[in-house]
């Protein structure tokens, strides 16, 4: 199939080609002509599937087809990062620059002055890639309104759902039009999350590729010391040709200090995390994409939607909190049909949490040691106290207490302290 079966026109198609996108994924084949159809979607799909371009060409065609209203918003895609607005900016205007009609397409992210954001938004624009926090700021200082919104778009839904967003999501659900489309993509959609979205959608289609085609992984566990991590983590880098390797860390501190210490080992590296300015952030991602770095040591800012191309592997320096981050992180590799590795560093405090990643993905993956760096550590005696969330330690994370919420019957929205606006879902037909 291609994509010239699926409904777009010929100025679009041709600024798929020149894109160099060849044949539609699944979910661009089975996502597109719903969106065309106005139909509200519920997308789940692997990392690397090409979900960005199975929402944006469809509101590309739908918005190049009908007139503009000066001064309103027409359609809105909400994103978690400052980066993944940015590279979604960067894509839906490079798809747009061929189109007969010329839409205007913004990009609004924190982190940067808010004064050219406004400037830009004078007049509305077609479509608007944001992140939440600065949405409300823009709003707050009178640069634009969603009375008139015709679509909205979650990408990476899940983490948006999540407690960190909550009130802002809130917040920007209670101005939305009862009339609109709304669709939500991410790589994984928990049973709480679904619950929470169900409140968004009206009579949607889904689109469930999550298991089908599972991107090509080599997924590896190293037992080390915890203090030998640095040490295993050079000797990589000697004995694998990796161009450039993405590395997870578990703190901001962490990053930095992991990537001081490569580059005085003479590995060319640097930091990414929430702490720096977004001028530094642009930077040090266009650094690594262009290859001037051969390693990216990030948090998980890094873990979602961000696309390096042909990035050879990712380790899991730190091990994430979450089952669900795994599978974001190991998916900066192995995108677009390429293979990678995704290597886990496994110590003995961190080997029962990864037997629950393990557990929760229906994995086993064998334990590695390197010659030279045989472990020594033993096993923590485990800390019994009650409901301590298990490996986590005594203090209970949040992800604790909406399962223990809704382990009493007690809805995961109210536990967490996300209250929807005072409206109801719209009903089929509306």
């Amino acid at each position: 199939m291609s994509f010239d079966t699926l409904g777009l026109t010929a100025p679009l198609l041709q600024a798929i080609a020149a894109r160099g996108y060849l044949t539609p994924t699944p979910v661009q084949r089975l996502g597109i002509p719903l969106v065309l159809a106005g139909r509200d979607l519920l997308a789940c799909a692997q990392t690397g599937s090409g979900k960005t371009a199975a929402f944006l060409l469809p509101l590309l065609e739908s918005l190049s087809g009908a007139a503009a209203p000066r001064g309103e918003l027409r359609a809105l895609v909400l994103v978690p990062t400052r980066e993944l607005a940015a590279q979604i900016t960067e894509v839906a205007t490079t798809l747009a620059r061929d189109l007969p009609v010329r839409l205007k397409v913004l990009g609004a992210w924190g982190g940067v002055s808010i004064n050219p954001q406004l400037m830009a938004l004078r007049g509305g624009a077609d479509l608007l890639i944001a992140t939440p926090g600065r949405l409300l700021d823009l709003i707050d200082h009178n640069g634009l309104t969603l009375g008139a919104l015709g679509t909205l778009v979650l990408d990476e839904a899940d983490r948006l759902f999540a407690l960190g967003f909550a009130e802002e999501l809130a917040r920007i659900c209670a101005l939305l039009p009862a009339q609109r489309q709304t669709l939500l993509f991410s790589a994984t959609f928990p049973d709480e999350v679904t619950a929470l979205a169900a409140a968004l959608l009206s009579n949607p289609a889904r689109v469930e590729l999550a298991a089908e085609a599972a991107p090509d992984i080599q997924q590896r566990a190293i037992l080390v010391d915890t203090a030998r991590r640095t040490a295993v983590l050079r000797q990589l880098f000697t004995t694998h040709d990796w161009a450039q390797v993405l590395v997870f860390v578990a703190t901001r501190y962490a990053t930095e200090h992991l990537a001081m210490k490569l580059r005085r080992a003479g590995v060319p590296a640097l930091a990414l995390h929430g702490e720096l300015t977004q001028g530094a952030r642009h930077n040090a991602l266009a650094d690594f994409r262009a290859g001037r770095a051969r390693v990216l040591v990030a948090t998980d800012l890094a873990a979602r939607g961000i696309d390096v191309v042909g990035l050879p592997a990712v380790i899991n320096y730190d091990l994430p909190r979450s089952a669900t981050d795994y599978v974001h992180r190991i998916g900066r590799t192995a995108r677009a049909g390429a293979s990678g590795v995704a290597l886990s560093f496994v110590t003995a405090a961190s080997e029962a949490h990864f037997r629950l990643i393990e557990k929760r993905y229906d994995l086993r993956l064998a334990r590695e040691v390197l010659a030279g760096f045989e472990p020594t550590e033993a096993a923590p005696l485990p800390v019994v106290t009650e409901a301590t969330g298990g490996v986590k330690g005594k203090r209970k994370s949040k992800k604790d207490r909406l399962r223990e919420a809704a382990a009493a019957n007690t809805p995961p929205a109210a536990a967490s302290g996300f209250v929807w606006p005072a409206w109801r879902p719209r009903e089929s037909g509306d």
